[in-house]
């Protein structure tokens, strides 16, 4: 099969269209695989082919280059309440979902139900923390600005932001754990970078065995990043994300390039800053925020191969992975993983796919 490979000027809303799918609610994965490398992966080529996810060392060549993105995910949903007035009014509670430190001491923040600026929140189970309302976005999030350094608190007052899909009860231990890769390292992230959540200390050891180069880049995954997209493809605004390419990483990655050997982008958010440190001839060191916005007719030019979840339908996400494998094949691999019963989002099964330039 010819891989259909959509030009520039297809309509992004049209191919959306086109991978519109029915997804049946069991079908969400609820829990992880355990080991985790017990996933299911789904081989995306010119045939659609179905594996285990610790069979990915045999499925990769020595000398191919995987790359990670390392941030760790933060404990950023914290319970918070308004402070009582004079003649007792207040104290009711607001849920705030920390996006990230915009500046020192203020972070911008989800807030549920919203507060207008000039209004205090008292974070934490004793409203120990205080924060002032002292903006508000164009996405309808809050400036908070706090006295200090929220940062080392978190761990005691926050709980790690679960996708709404997942059921996640009172065990905050066990997601700690298994919200977060083996490799994490940088706190950043309000959501995991789940294509990441598949590997095991033992199966990397198996890809180093194996002759498999890996290196890692850093993207700190926003909220916005699996928000679905309601309008006109050219309406969607992206949230800015931060990321760093550390010159070592550059230096694989342009190794890997000029001897033949393929680049394994872990998960879209490494694809995302893999092409955002793009200038058209290399992957250039460096760190800044991107908006970038990958979909049908825009060139991948970094990775050959990537590793993936699969996602939500009328998702920023699905169309990312149509850019990079096609649309056509896609939309094969979707139908195919719902007739074979794949699990689906953050904690289910994995697919490996082709770049279609490759």
């Amino acid at each position: 099969m010819t891989p259909q490979v959509p030009g520039p000027a297809e309509s992004a809303d049209a191919a959306l269209e086109r991978l519109k799918f029915e997804l049946p609610p069991e079908r969400i994965a609820q829990t992880g695989a355990e080991p985790r490398d017990a996933s299911r992966l789904m081989v995306v080529g010119d045939e659609v082919t179905d594996h285990v996810f610790h069979e990915l060392p045999d499925l990769l060549r020595p000398g191919d280059l995987l790359v990670f993105n390392e941030s760790r995910v933060i404990p950023a949903r914290v319970m918070a309440r308004k402070p009582v007035d004079a003649g007792g009014y207040g104290g009711g509670q607001v849920e705030v979902l920390l996006l990230r430190e915009e500046e020192a001491n203020v972070w911008s923040a989800y807030l549920k139900p919203a507060r207008r600026a000039g209004n205090v929140l008292l974070l934490g189970p004793n409203g120990e923390h205080r924060a002032e309302v002292v903006g508000v976005l164009d996405d309808g999030a809050r400036l908070l600005r706090f006295d200090y350094d929220l940062r080392p608190h978190l761990d005691e007052i926050g709980r790690l932001p679960l996708p709404p899909y997942i059921e996640a009860g009172d065990d905050e231990a066990h997601w700690r754990e298994r919200y977060q890769t083996v490799y994490a390292r940088t706190p950043g992230s309000v959501a995991a970078p789940t294509a990441g959540l598949h590997f095991t200390p033992e199966l990397l050891s198996r890809l180093d065995a194996r002759g498999i180069e890996r290196t890692s880049v850093t993207l700190h995954v926003g909220a916005g990043t699996f928000k679905p997209i309601s309008g006109p493809v050219s309406e969607h605004v992206m949230h800015a994300e931060r990321y760093a390419v550390s010159e070592a990483t550059a230096g694989a990655i342009g190794r890997a390039r000029a001897e033949g050997r393929r680049v394994v982008a872990v998960g879209t958010t490494t694809v995302r800053t893999l092409e955002s440190a793009w200038d058209g001839e290399a992957v250039r060191a460096g760190e800044g925020d991107t908006r970038i916005f990958i979909t049908p007719g825009t060139p991948v030019n970094v990775p050959d191969l990537l590793i993936t979840n699969l996602h939500l339908p009328g998702s920023t996400l699905l169309l990312l992975v149509s850019a990079f494998a096609g649309e056509e094949r896609i939309r094969a691999a979707y139908g195919a993983a719902l007739e074979r019963d794949y699990r689906f989002y953050s904690l289910g099964d994995a697919m490996l796919l082709e770049n279609v330039r490759g």
